[in-house]
């Protein structure tokens, strides 16, 4: 009898159709990354996609295609994934439904960093990019959470979105007077600014993935923490939850993957907030799934935006970044209008 009351207790916390969001999520994974292989400047069909995933004898052109495609396919998978699961640590942490790190200012003190690094210490590699970029990134997050957190009420949802906004204002206006100067600095940022996985390549995709590993790792580690600071710091310290430690390790983790992405594909917005709102209203709050769903989701969204600005911009492309704004903003307007700034 006790078995049976335990096993029905743990069928009661997993949400409500988990199985089959998850079977649908890795079936769009799947076929967002064919179509991702598949399109582009050139289509390639299904016997060329098979010569070039499994054919390594094979040197046909659209095999050869194929194989150029991986590097940036994966990257753009990881990127994806590391934009959602850092929206889903931010909505977690600041308690706002909301938060994303190109609404927190987070991205742009990326971008500062980074404009930094090539007007001032001429750096011109991804691996230069990528310090700089989570250096920034977790400067401007400290700075917009303290002063978010000013007042009495302390860092209401409200009061964090007027911060980043006024820091991404303050920010954007230092980072546009340092390249008006600099023609050629701007020439060499103006590409990165946009936000675009068309360069990635097999560096890329190697630099990025020690950052990705170890920001995971981290949300893992510290989702059942995240959830019981849902409840409230009194409740969570009294279930033995230490709620700095917590927060703390949470925030590193979403800039950590939010600085490696940015320093590598530029400012992509809204991938986090879209990616983590959707799996919320799926399966629930619960930090525990919402993180690797969101991966998921993150890295669904970003391949098919990628997709579809091939298509839009053919016979060149329209980089992710531009897609995701046009999509992401009015969709940031709606979730703000329903969610009349409630906490999560």
């Amino acid at each position: 009898m006790g078995n049976i009351i335990e096993k029905g207790h743990k069928q009661r916390l997993l949400p409500k159709h988990l199985a089959k969001v998850v079977a649908l999520l890795l079936i769009l994974l799947i076929v967002s990354i064919l179509m991702s292989l598949a399109f582009g400047s050139r289509t390639i069909g299904l016997e060329g996609l098979i010569d070039g995933l499994f054919h390594s004898s094979v040197e046909g052109h659209e095999a050869s295609v194929v194989r150029q495609r991986i590097a940036r396919t994966i990257f753009g998978l990881i990127c994806g994934a590391a934009l959602g699961v850092s929206g889903a640590l931010m909505q977690s942490v600041t308690r706002n439904p909301i938060a994303d790190p190109s609404i927190l200012g987070v991205n742009t003190g990326a971008s500062l960093f980074v404009v930094c690094g090539i007007a001032f210490l001429s750096i011109q590699s991804p691996s230069g990019y990528i310090w700089l970029a989570i250096i920034g990134a977790m400067l401007t997050a400290v700075f917009v959470f303290g002063i978010g957190s000013m007042g009495a009420s302390g860092a209401t949802p409200l009061k964090l979105i007027l911060a980043g906004a006024a820091t991404t204002a303050i920010l954007s206006s230092l980072v546009t007077a340092i390249l008006i100067p600099r023609s050629n600095v701007m020439d060499q940022f103006r590409f990165w600014q946009v936000g675009s996985v068309g360069a990635a390549n097999w560096d890329s995709v190697h630099i990025f993935i020690p950052f990705f590993i170890v920001g995971m790792l981290i949300a893992i580690i510290v989702a059942p923490g995240l959830n019981a600071l849902a409840l409230g710091d009194e409740v969570a310290t009294g279930l033995g939850v230490r709620t700095g430690v917590i927060r703390m390790l949470a925030a590193f983790a979403g800039v950590l993957l939010c600085g490696a992405a940015t320093a590598l594909a530029g400012p992509i917005g809204f991938i986090g907030l879209l990616a983590t709102h959707l799996i919320r209203l799926i399966v629930g709050p619960d930090v525990r799934f919402l993180i690797p769903l969101a991966a998921l989701a993150g890295a669904i969204i970003l391949l098919i935006s990628d997709v579809c600005g091939r298509f839009l911009g053919s016979p060149g492309e329209l980089e992710v970044g531009i897609l995701t704004a046009f999509i992401g903003a009015p969709i940031l307007i709606i979730i703000t209008m329903k969610a009349k700034m409630r906490t999560i």
